[in-house]
């Protein structure tokens, strides 16, 4: 049997070869993005009580009011936006499904993406499997800020999305005001969407705020938000997300999430909705990981790895040209193997695999797994 694969450069990502390659090695995972301390026992208690109370059939499409008000009111607390949580946000089955789907509803064949590198893995297959065409803008290397000189450069009359995601994985950087002002100026008057991929939104250090498309009304009318409960409230393995979008966009949007999901986990929904009605959950979030970051930078603070500037995500580069000069994939692996540490390279996240001997540690991990791994580093 012939196939023609419609994906023949992708094979398996490298988070999943990584988190693999450390079990086998009985290595520290600091790779892919997930807690591995439990999530508030509340969560669990809640969650089990909307299963015994019977809610274990099918959730409405667009998700529980309950949890789409939640969320609306989140949005309106943060960011004073509103938004009807009837008509204009959607509960995914996570962040990956709903940027699939985001793109699946906007991007036809020989539309044109402009997606920021380096870039989180499932963004450039996604437009590929549309027929699209990703137009690739690379951040600038020593700060990972956008270059709006060559986003100008690269408009066109076959620009359908420009694709952000902030705070920023891999590189832990966040988006500045100035940046959307930007933004909001190059798309307005076109139909051009953005997607914008915020589900780090909570984690934001150094008493900065999170930029999010929402804070600019204008842009908002533009835009497609994605967001990660996985990310806010511990637990990745529940794969629940959102989409917030105004009415003409989110039903199109919808259009799509019928018939690719239909319905995403009803307890687990009930259950966040509850969870997040004290607003501390997800306030507090920010202080939590920035002293994770602190901790991690402190305990690793004598080893020849050199941090970068971190300002969101729980992810933190670290180059190691004073140590190495190998390939970061080989580097990764031999340190998998040798020192049972495992870690992201960075070269992974562009389209030309471009090397500049950087690693991505995920920091959100106990304490005592920190302080192991900061012993190794420091031997390197």
């Amino acid at each position: 049997m012939q196939i023609h694969s419609k994906l023949p450069n992708v094979g398996t990502t490298i988070f999943t070869t990584m988190s693999a390659l450390a079990k086998e090695n009985n290595a520290i995972n600091l790779s892919q993005g997930f807690p591995d301390f439990e999530c508030n026992p509340l969560l669990l208690e809640l969650a089990q009580k909307h299963m015994r109370n019977g809610f274990n059939q099918y959730a409405p499409m667009p998700g529980v009011i309950q949890l789409r008000e939640r969320i609306a009111q989140i949005i309106s607390n943060c960011y004073n936006n509103n938004y009807n949580p009837e008509t204009e946000i959607t509960v995914t089955a996570g962040a990956t499904q709903a940027i699939y789907t985001a793109i699946a509803a906007f991007v036809t064949i020989g539309d044109e993406v402009i997606v920021f590198e380096p870039a989180y893995d499932c963004y450039i297959p996604a437009i590929e499997l549309h027929g699209g065409k990703a137009i690739i803008s690379q951040l600038n290397t020593e700060n990972f800020s956008i270059n709006w000189n060559d986003v100008k450069s690269k408009l066109s009359d076959k620009t359908k999305m420009i694709l952000i995601n902030s705070p920023h994985n891999p590189s832990g950087t966040t988006i500045k005001p100035e940046d959307l002002a930007e933004l909001e100026k190059i798309v307005a008057g076109k139909n051009i969407i953005v997607l914008s991929d915020e589900v780090y939104e909570h984690m934001v250090f150094d008493g900065e705020l999170h930029q999010s498309v929402a804070r600019y009304k204008t842009l908002a009318e533009q835009s497609v938000i994605v967001s990660s409960f996985g990310k806010t409230i511990h637990t990745t393995g529940w794969k629940i997300g959102y989409v917030a979008a105004k009415n003409q966009l989110m039903s199109e949007f919808r259009k799509v999430h019928q018939f690719l999901v239909f319905a995403v986990n009803h307890p687990f929904q009930l259950a966040i909705a509850d969870f997040l009605s004290d607003e501390n959950n997800y306030l507090d979030l920010k202080n939590f990981y920035q002293y994770k970051r602190d901790l991690f930078l402190k305990y690793t603070a004598t080893s020849r790895l050199k941090p970068l500037k971190t300002t969101g995500t729980y992810f933190q580069l670290m180059s190691y040209k004073t140590i190495s000069n190998e390939a970061d994939i080989d580097f990764a692996v031999k340190l998998t193997k040798n020192n049972q540490l495992a870690t992201i390279p960075l070269s992974v996240f562009y389209s030309n695999k471009k090397d500049d001997k950087i690693l991505r540690f995920c920091f959100a991990k106990k304490d005592e797994t920190l302080e192991k791994a900061a012993e190794i580093i420091n031997k390197l």
